[in-house]
């Protein structure tokens, strides 16, 4: 099994990475695992208090879960990924099963900060876009798909994300092998991700 790693800030165009390669790529053969639903378990808490959780801070996330869950994939077993909603800032209870695949792709905003997950990853990738633009992409979907208004959004960018991006996401592209811009100019780079992907499965 081919593990690839896709990190990036928030609205820096990882899911249409992760789609330019899966276009390419036979179908069946590719796997995703989504950082976001390996948020912990906040059931313990009231709404107003998982509210203001710094979910952009590593601590926020289960990797110790998602870990075990890659090593089993590994192993060749199938695993019950949790699903989480963005509405209640919670797990929802349900799993989702999934798969061993040839090809596991795991995308999130954190995943290179931590060394265990780093170590599973056999190509590690950073998705760069500048942050008037990742601001502009969060705003459309947080108001769209998420239920926030503009203030909260705004108020969560300059409070969590900004600094967040800073001291823990920005710093990890030194551990990328792969650093791809997110404009049109990308293409070349995707291109060798997806040629290498290829000659795994071959």
């Amino acid at each position: 099994m081919l593990i690839i790693g896709i990190a990036g800030g928030t609205g820096c165009g990882k899911t249409t990475v992760v789609n330019q390669i899966l276009n390419e790529l036979p179908e069946g053969e590719v796997g995703i695992i989504s950082q976001d639903s390996y948020y912990k378990d906040t059931t313990h808490l009231s709404y107003d208090e998982r509210v203001k959780i710094n979910f952009d801070h590593p601590r926020s996330i289960d990797f110790k879960l998602l870990e075990t869950h890659l090593k089993v994939l590994k192993s060749g077993n199938t695993i019950e990924q949790p699903v989480y909603s963005f509405v209640k800032h919670n797990r929802t209870g349900d799993t989702l099963k999934t798969q061993p695949r040839k090809v596991m792709i795991v995308e999130g905003i954190l995943i290179l900060t931590n060394p265990e997950l780093r170590n599973l990853f056999d190509i590690k990738i950073f998705v760069h876009a500048d942050s008037d633009e990742r601001l502009i992409r969060r705003l459309k979907r947080d108001i769209s798909e998420r239920g926030r208004d503009i203030d909260e959004v705004l108020l969560r960018y300059q409070t969590t994300l900004k600094p967040m991006h800073q001291q823990f996401i920005e710093p990890m592209k030194e551990y990328a092998d792969i650093i791809i811009p997110n404009n049109k100019y990308n293409i070349v780079a995707v291109d060798i991700v997806k040629t290498i992907i290829s000659e795994k499965l071959q």
